[in-house]
């Protein structure tokens, strides 16, 4: 009987003495006890150990570590909001949110972006970007540019899986040349998978809208558009609009022009928006533009048509007006210009009886016709939209050129 309370004494005193323990005790065993079964479970996962003995007991143990801390972490966010008294604006509903978010602007996006997982996965959708692409980049971003977009995101795609396939045969090797060299064997799929995850939710989607407005706000897009009166104005191009690859400079709200590698090399910067356009047609300035209004010509319809210097030079878009026979009077009553075969082009930006003032085409068989004294007229597009006619007028030289 005794000795049965001497034990149970000792029990008591033994009990208290690892139920009082100081701060720095309880870190040390915390540490030791968590550390090791860190290490042992990832050692298992990560080595040719790891059979179907150990994978689901390994599994089991990883799983209550990470839903015991993922708890605990909750729990104390949650008491510590609720003793704040503190609202998240992740607690409004899915509407006011939106509405809110679709009133900024694209540096508030950007900005809200940096929140949290939740609100980037929100402010970088392209729920919220093609309004603002749309109002700033609409006019001048078409077709060619959005194809341009998607080589070139296809080919940074490319350069990312590149680099990443690199950074972690790297950090692997890193990793076994410092950590048991002599386990050379070791296998680490499992950790490779995971830095490739994290990666693709760290970086902002290149197909994205907001990627693409973002690439053009800094420059490092250059896109495909054309440039009226290139050359700020050259008198050799007055009443022309030429393809360019253009960046935009957000310092200057202008734009720095590529043009085109064929025949000319020019390069021409501070361009402001108002000369330039987005492509009307999706003919490359090397080839010939197949007219389809060669029957619809009449007498004082506005047209642009395909010129170039000689068969070297790309072709560039030229503004005039269909004109009248000398013999006609210009009378519309009286006037049969629009039966005969020939049609006259006019250029009235030149001076009467200059060589560049009139040509004369056959709407039947129309081809490109010139020869190298004179250039090489290409394609006709008619002009319908009256918006486009205005802009014309407004590039309008000062004075009549020779």
């Amino acid at each position: 009987m005794l000795y049965l309370l001497i034990s149970c004494v000792s029990f008591i005193l033994v009990s208290k003495s690892f139920t009082n323990k100081q701060p720095w005790q309880q870190g040390k065993l915390k540490l030791f006890s968590i550390g090791p079964s860190n290490f042992l479970v990832s050692w298992f996962q990560n080595s040719r150990l790891h059979t179907g003995f150990f994978q689901p007991i390994t599994f089991q143990v990883k799983q209550m570590m990470a839903k015991s801390s993922s708890s605990r972490v909750v729990v104390e966010n949650v008491d510590q909001e609720q003793e704040a008294g503190h609202v998240s604006l992740l607690d409004l509903p899915d509407l006011t949110l939106e509405c809110i978010l679709e009133r900024l602007s694209p540096s508030g996006l950007c900005s809200m972006a940096g929140v949290c997982t939740s609100m980037r996965n929100r402010c970088t959708s392209d729920h919220f970007w093609k309004k603002h692409m749309k109002q700033k980049w609409g006019k001048l971003i078409g077709a060619a540019a959005y194809r341009e977009w998607e080589l070139q995101h296809v080919a940074i795609a490319r350069r990312r899986n590149s680099q990443s396939d690199q950074t972690k045969k790297k950090s692997v090797l890193d990793s076994l040349s410092g950590f048991l060299p002599f386990c050379s064997w070791v296998i680490r799929p499992k950790s490779q998978s995971c830095r490739v995850k994290s990666t693709s939710d760290t970086t902002l989607s290149v197909d994205s809208i907001m990627s693409l407005y973002l690439s053009l706000e800094s420059g490092t897009f250059w896109f495909p558009a054309q440039v009226y009166n290139r050359e700020n104005g050259n008198v050799g191009f007055m009443l022309s609009c030429y393809d360019a690859q253009l960046s935009y400079d957000s310092g200057t709200d202008t734009f720095q022009a590529r043009y085109s590698p064929y025949g000319r090399k020019t390069m021409e910067e501070r361009i402001p928006w108002d000369r330039l356009r987005a492509a009307p047609v999706d003919t490359p300035s090397y080839m010939l533009h197949v007219s389809d209004c060669l029957h619809d010509l009449k007498p004082g319809d506005h047209i642009e048509i395909q010129w170039r210097r000689s068969k070297e030079f790309p072709y560039g878009w030229w503004y005039g007006v269909i004109g009248h026979f000398d013999l006609c009077d210009g009378n519309e009553n009286h006037c049969h210009c629009h039966y005969n075969d020939i049609v006259v082009l006019e250029f009235s930006q030149y001076t009467p009886g200059s060589r560049w003032r009139q040509m004369m085409i056959n709407r039947k068989d129309h081809r490109e016709e010139g020869n190298e004294a004179d250039g090489f007229y290409g394609g006709i597009r008619k002009l319908y939209n009256v918006e486009e006619i205005e802009k014309w007028k407004l590039l309008w030289p000062k004075q009549v050129l020779e």
